[in-house]
């Protein structure tokens, strides 16, 4: 059998008071079709990266919910996590090519994995490509299977890609960030674009008081006599934490003793992260205020938390990326960002929220000067980014989102047929797929009128609609 996380049971009514009443009202009304169904979500590791901590905090309330929901984890060994690291590599964009061998032991630890499924679900979530290969080689059983895909897939590497694209027939739906992520040769023809979220609830978001975050960061040896800039991240070469540190010494010919913290995790599944480890502390070593953190050192998500509220700037300069949930979590503290325009960050700071968007590592320096020189200003970006993040991306909405894909595909064995759930005042942003009160910004198209998340969602359907009404991969 496969490894099960344990996660335990959550109530959705935790969160009001935090998350908007009318997503956790429509959550609850989305998820009762589905209460007695049987879902699993299965990915890589349980620490130490964006999905990990997606279902560390999902799965518990679709419990309390009463979906019966399990989290499973494959095995494989570190060869098959090194093949794994190539093919999310060059599934954004990275050169390179899988050998014959390479292929081989992909598909046999997939086979080996699928025998090792061995329980019945209505639905299954397959997340990310290093359990894709489950579903060619595995007994349906009359389950819809989903495949959940997390990473920037917009221009991927031609020979890696048709490699995966063989394994993903045969899903009943796709899932992804953003529709720009959607291969135009996808197999899967029901897509749907869901963006990712954080828990405002769990230890890296709740807020802490101000004097026990600062005596957390002062007892690891930050000094807050002197500004304190934070990138947090895994050490991947993608999110260009050498580049970070040649931003920040830029910064420092206008502001001297500016403090650097790079708050890395590592995980299960990325042999990179160890060498890009070193090579940060290397580069680091004789800057005494350049700070290298990682989860394996005893920093975990107070640290983290604590980082994200009290640093005076959060940098995420992502060259590609996903989606970027710490972006999100600075801007629920109120923190501002100056981020990499790659993936789904624009989205989070969409419309000017949050902070600054940048697309060099001069343009870095030169707004971590800028937000530093004017604090009124990083205040005010500070705020609006908060109020952003808790109508857009916070996890209930997330898993409204997702209630509504599993109740629309149906399952093997939902235990009573239930009318379908009416859709209230909400409406979906046909750009990004975000859920949004239906007296936000609007567009009348073809005799619809449609509803948009930003004044930049809205101008980029206005120049191309066709682009974004079809339900299937981008073309």
């Amino acid at each position: 059998m496969l490894h099960t996380v344990e996660t335990g049971v959550r109530s959705i009514e935790a969160y009001r008071g935090v998350v908007p009443d009318e997503i956790l009202d429509g959550l609850i009304e989305a998820a009762e079709p589905l209460r007695g169904a049987r879902v699993v979500h299965v990915n890589a590791t349980a620490y130490g990266g964006g999905v990990s901590e997606l279902l560390n905090a999902a799965v518990p309330l679709w419990n309390g919910l009463g979906v019966i929901t399990d989290w499973k984890l494959i095995a494989g060994d570190d060869a098959f996590f090194r093949v794994t690291k190539k093919i999310h590599n060059a599934l954004q964009g990275a050169p390179g090519e899988l050998s014959a061998a390479d292929r081989d032991l992909y598909l046999a630890t997939a086979e080996r994995n699928a025998k090792a499924f061995e329980e019945r679900y209505d639905y299954v979530v397959i997340h990310d490509p290093q359990p894709a290969g489950m579903r060619a080689n595995g007994n349906r059983n009359g389950a819809k299977w989903i495949w959940r895909c997390h990473i920037d897939t917009a221009q991927p590497n031609a020979d890696v890609w048709q490699f995966l694209r063989a394994l993903l027939e045969g899903y009943d739906a796709a899932v992804y960030t953003m529709r720009e992520f959607v291969p135009a040769d996808l197999p899967i023809e029901n897509v749907q674009i869901i963006p990712p979220a954080i828990d405002p609830l769990s230890p890296k978001n709740l807020a802490l008081p101000r004097h026990l975050a600062h005596q957390i960061l002062a007892w690891i040896g930050i000094d807050f006599e002197y500004p304190l800039v934070t990138q947090i991240s895994r050490f991947d070469r993608w999110k260009d934490p050498l580049g970070v540190i040649e931003a920040c010494r830029m910064a420092r010919e206008s502001i001297p003793n500016l403090q650097l913290a790079l708050v890395g995790s590592m995980a299960l599944d990325d042999p990179e992260g160890s060498a890009m480890y070193q090579t940060v502390c290397a580069a680091a070593r004789d800057d005494p205020l350049i700070h290298v953190f990682t989860n394996l050192t005893g920093v975990s998500n107070i640290e983290v938390n604590a980082f994200q509220m009290l640093s005076d700037v959060v940098v995420q300069k992502s060259i590609r990326e996903g989606f970027g949930l710490v972006v999100s979590e600075a801007l629920w503290k109120g923190t501002p960002v100056v981020a990499g325009r790659a993936g789904g960050i624009p989205l989070q700071m969409a419309d000017g929220a949050g902070g600054v968007l940048v697309d060099s590592i001069e343009a870095c320096g030169a707004a971590i000067v800028r937000l530093l020189g004017d604090p009124d200003m990083a205040r005010a970006l500070g705020t609006s980014g908060r109020d952003r993040v808790r109508r857009r991306f916070l996890l209930p909405r997330l898993l409204l989102d997702f209630a509504k894909l599993l109740a629309g595909l149906g399952g093997a064995q939902l235990p009573v047929a239930r009318p379908p759930v009416a859709q209230g005042p909400a409406s979906r942003d046909p750009v990004c797929g975000m859920t949004v009160e239906r007296q936000e910004l609007e567009l009348a198209h073809a005799g619809q009128v449609f509803h948009f998340c930003s004044e930049e969602c809205r101008r980029r359907f206005r120049k191309n609609p066709k682009r974004f009404l079809s339900n299937g991969p981008a073309r």
